[in-house]
């Protein structure tokens, strides 16, 4: 074999194999790229992972606060219901009973206060009999001016208002003697229902009328 053809032959492998490691090296390059980029998006997405995480244990947090705080109400709550729930059950029964008597209260109410209306008209109608009569005037007489009569003086309650409570969509007009100082004094008046000689006529919203035996209606107003 002739020197000059050995040499082609040499030079034409080693460009085959420097074409061949180029090739490998650029694939090798291009790999590395696609991995390096493959990396980024990974981090990328731990990153985003890593927020979503710890916005998630934030969250995690103020539930159990929360939680916490909704706990303490539901127990407090319960404690006030244990102890209001007594004294509704011995209020309610208070007022099954005054309910009860009603129908006897009204009745003796009604005819104490008719039997001094009564009394009443009769004594107007002896003292405007054994008045004398007046002359008759003469045409030159002047007319007596006319004078208003005298306003009825009040009477002040012989029990304290303390407030209107509402019950079942009725108003109740809450009212103790002057000297308690008990929550079992305390009793709720609805219209017609009377404390000792005082009746409750009408609960208006800033007033009470009360029908007072041998007294003209009563006006008390509220608190």
């Amino acid at each position: 074999m002739k020197a000059s053809t050995f040499q082609t032959l040499i030079v034409g492998l080693l460009c085959l194999a420097v074409a061949g490691l180029s090739g490998g090296l650029y694939n090798q390059y291009r790999r590395m790229t696609e991995l390096q980029s493959t990396n980024t998006q990974y981090r990328q997405t731990l990153d985003t992972l890593q927020r979503d995480a710890d916005a998630l244990k934030d969250a995690q947090e103020k539930l159990q606060y929360g939680l916490k705080d909704l706990k303490q109400m539901v127990d407090t709550g319960e404690q006030q219901a244990n102890t209001l729930d007594p004294m509704l059950d011995q209020w309610a029964q208070e007022i099954q009973e005054l309910r009860d008597r009603l129908a006897d209260c009204a009745t003796q109410a009604d005819l104490t206060a008719l039997r001094a209306r009564l009394e009443q008209v009769e004594q107007q109608l002896l003292e405007h009999k054994t008045q004398p009569s007046p002359p008759s005037p003469t045409p030159y007489a002047t007319k007596p001016k006319k004078t208003a009569p005298p306003k009825p003086t009040p009477v002040s309650p012989p029990f304290s208002v303390l407030s209107v409570e509402s019950r079942g969509g009725e108003r109740f007009l809450a009212v103790a003697p002057h000297d308690s100082r008990s929550l079992t004094d305390v009793r709720l008046l609805h219209s017609g229902e009377q404390q000792g000689a005082w009746r409750l006529k009408i609960l208006e919203p800033n007033s009470a009328i009360f029908a007072v035996a041998a007294q003209p209606d009563q006006t008390v107003h509220l608190p």
